[in-house]
């Protein structure tokens, strides 16, 4: 039986880390307006300027960590 090249555990953080970008560019959408001459405060709403970046900027250090992390040797 072949081993996988990454482990278990460095695959979950990669997925975890995955989700976590996911769900930054999810909490960035939207606030648009359907008519382009009205204008929707919505889009500088904290959630958009300071959350989503940041979740965002954490997933792909997580990404970084999962890579790079050793397995642990039984």
């Amino acid at each position: 039986m072949e081993k996988f090249a990454v482990p278990k555990r460095n695959m979950i953080l990669v997925c975890a880390g995955l989700a976590v970008i996911v769900l930054g560019y999810a909490m960035m959408a939207g606030g648009g307006s359907s008519d382009p001459s009205v204008f929707n405060p919505e889009i500088f709403s904290a959630r958009r300027i300071t959350v989503a970046p940041l979740l965002i900027i954490i997933g792909f250090a997580m990404e970084v960590a999962a890579i790079m992390s050793k397995p642990k040797k039984k």
